[in-house]
């Protein structure tokens, strides 16, 4: 065991050594952009677009992004913790808190993944559930026996029924894994898995109260396009949440950060996935990705400011790290005119 242990250290020390020469370089700014070649189509004459450090034409993006996540697929679960340090659950979490889902919601959770949200959100759900029904119990003085029981047998017929979560992603191979994760978790009722691009989504309009995309917005070929998507199948009243990387704004954070991506996400893809290459892209994304928002909007659009939206709200998580904003369909729509 012993030596097992030697020689995989002395793997991780020798792939670190390999990725000394990556550099942190970031995004140059272009007069007019709103989101970098990745999203906005005025962004460039040529149609072409980042992938990571990497300038591919448009119609390539998505294939490539595609394969970076069919082969991280069945370890990206065990990568999320490895990389925060399990921290990514926290940042989960806090999403759903701003979201505070009441019974009856439907969620769509774009760029769904392996089901982390939608897991949450049932599981949310069914605590207000809960919740709701303690309070009525108390508010009953004397209640009997039959009418307890009554309460509680009516639970699995109309409770996380009314409520429903679906989980879209392009991607099959990570529907997969999340399907296994929502079986071994026992976790079947109100929800859904379906393959679809976040750039048209295969659902009618005014469907979902609430549309989420987790880490998942930078990996959008057009951005603005996957923006319209998500204002055509929210409801009148709906909310638009996304939780995604930002520029750490701390410069020793930064600086330490910088050195622990570059130097060791790789080297973890590398040990636990076997995959160094897909791991530094997902570097390189995080990278290209803009800027640190002041008020969301800024973050998506340079030409938002002075326009007087400043009612999309902004939570900024770990020294500025992540920022999650959330708007209207109102909001949302005034975004996408924009850009």
């Amino acid at each position: 065991m012993a030596a097992s242990m030697r020689l995989l250290v002395r793997r991780v020390i020798r792939l670190s050594h390999r990725n000394i020469n990556v550099t942190a370089a970031g995004v140059s700014a272009r007069s007019g952009c709103c989101l970098g070649p990745s999203s906005c189509r005025c962004f460039s004459d040529d149609r072409s677009t980042h992938f990571g450090f990497e300038t591919v034409p448009e119609e390539e993006k998505a294939k490539r992004v595609y394969k970076v996540f069919e082969n991280v697929a069945q370890k990206y679960d065990i990568m999320n913790d490895a990389m925060s340090l399990g921290i990514h659950r926290l940042w989960k979490d806090t999403l759903l808190h701003a979201m505070h889902p009441q019974p009856g919601a439907r969620l769509l959770d774009v760029a769904g993944g392996t089901g982390d949200i939608a897991f949450r959100f049932l599981e949310y759900i069914r605590s207000q559930q809960e919740r709701q029904k303690r309070r009525a119990m108390r508010s009953m003085q004397t209640p009997s026996w039959q009418e307890i029981s009554n309460n509680y047998s009516t639970e699995d017929e109309d409770g996380p029924q009314e409520s429903r979560a679906v989980v879209c992603d392009i991607n099959k191979e990570m529907l997969k894994v999340g399907k296994q994760k929502a079986d071994s978790l026992g976790i079947s009722a109100g929800l859904s898995w379906v393959v679809g691009d976040a750039e048209e989504l295969p659902f009618d309009d005014d469907q979902f109260d609430i549309y989420t995309i987790a880490f998942g917005i930078r990996n959008v070929t057009h951005i603005d396009q996957a923006l319209q998507e998500a204002l055509r199948v929210l409801k009148p009243g709906g909310r638009f949440m996304c939780l995604e990387f930002s520029k750490v704004t701390n410069p020793v954070l930064a600086r330490l950060y910088d050195a622990y991506s570059f130097q060791m996400i790789p080297v973890l893809g590398e040990v636990i996935a076997g995959d160094w290459k897909s791991y530094q892209y997902l570097v390189e994304s995080i990278r290209k990705f803009p800027d640190q928002v002041r008020k969301m909007s800024p973050q998506f659009c340079p030409c938002y400011f002075g326009r007087g939206y400043d009612f999309i709200s902004v939570l900024r998580l770990s020294h500025d790290y992540h920022t999650l904003f959330f708007c209207s369909p109102y909001e949302l729509k005034n975004l996408i005119l924009c850009c």
